[in-house]
């Protein structure tokens, strides 16, 4: 799910932009925050467009999307479903990822960045979910967060995608789109986080995750984000659009 972060310094018309979504704790230049009833408006676009957006990266349950969550830190999800479409076939629940082993896991996902990293995390979760909890994975995020390689933003994809609970996880794309339009303006992830979830309204928070990651990678991309094509320009506040 988290990609490279790229620059945040669109160049428009041969020069550069200044910065409005930073990054994380560094100082923003952002407009205000869009009113309520704009807010509203933009999500109901997305909606209408969207109505049942869907994750990229591939699983067959909630144990697969944690594994390809982990393995999608600093990396793309295309990488992520390139290495698991084969892992998966030999691997797809605790007790297996275990037999398999770090070094047998680490030669199946070798192309995604800090594989030995994930490899060793990957067993250590499996053999925790296996020896503590049943080979379930818990919809619980004090639990999930005490996962090896499992932070607040994993845990967040885990229950939004798997268990349907209404949260945000806050990736390059949700925090530069956040700050762009802007929905929030957070110096952290999890700031931003608290913020877009106290924001938004409860009917759209089970697919506002997805919603801003799309329109993040597909759309208002980093560098120059692709705002003639953009269902939401006439409402966004981004002062460096790429309208001609």
């Amino acid at each position: 799910m988290a990609d490279r972060k790229p620059s945040t310094t669109p160049k428009i018309r041969g020069r550069s932009a200044a910065p409005v979504a930073a990054a994380p704790g560094r100082r923003l230049k952002v407009a205000n925050p869009v009113d309520d009833a704009t807010l509203i408006e933009i999500l109901t676009r997305f909606e209408t467009a969207n109505p049942s957006p869907r994750g990229e990266l591939e699983h067959t349950d909630p144990y697969t999307l944690l594994v390809a969550v982990v393995l999608s830190a600093q990396a793309t999800d295309k990488s992520v479903n390139l290495a698991t479409a084969e892992l998966f076939k030999v691997a797809r629940t605790p007790a297996e990822m275990v037999a398999l082993g770090e070094e047998r896991l680490a030669e199946y996902i070798r192309k995604i960045g800090l594989y030995r990293t994930k490899a060793k995390n990957v067993i250590a979760l499996s053999r925790i979910l296996l020896e503590e909890h049943g080979s379930v994975v818990p919809p619980a995020r004090a639990v999930l967060e005490a996962l090896p390689g499992v932070g607040r933003k994993t845990a967040s994809v885990v229950l939004n995608v798997a268990f349907g609970e209404p949260t945000i996880a806050v990736d390059t794309h949700v925090f530069r789109v956040s700050h762009r339009i802007p929905i929030v303006i957070g110096r952290t992830p999890d700031e931003v986080q608290a913020r877009l979830e106290k924001r938004i309204p409860h009917r759209f928070l089970a697919h506002a995750h997805h919603w801003l990651i799309l329109h993040g990678r597909y759309v208002c991309k980093a560098r120059t984000p692709e705002c003639p094509r953009c269902l939401i320009n006439d409402l966004c506040r981004y002062p460096a659009k790429t309208l001609p």
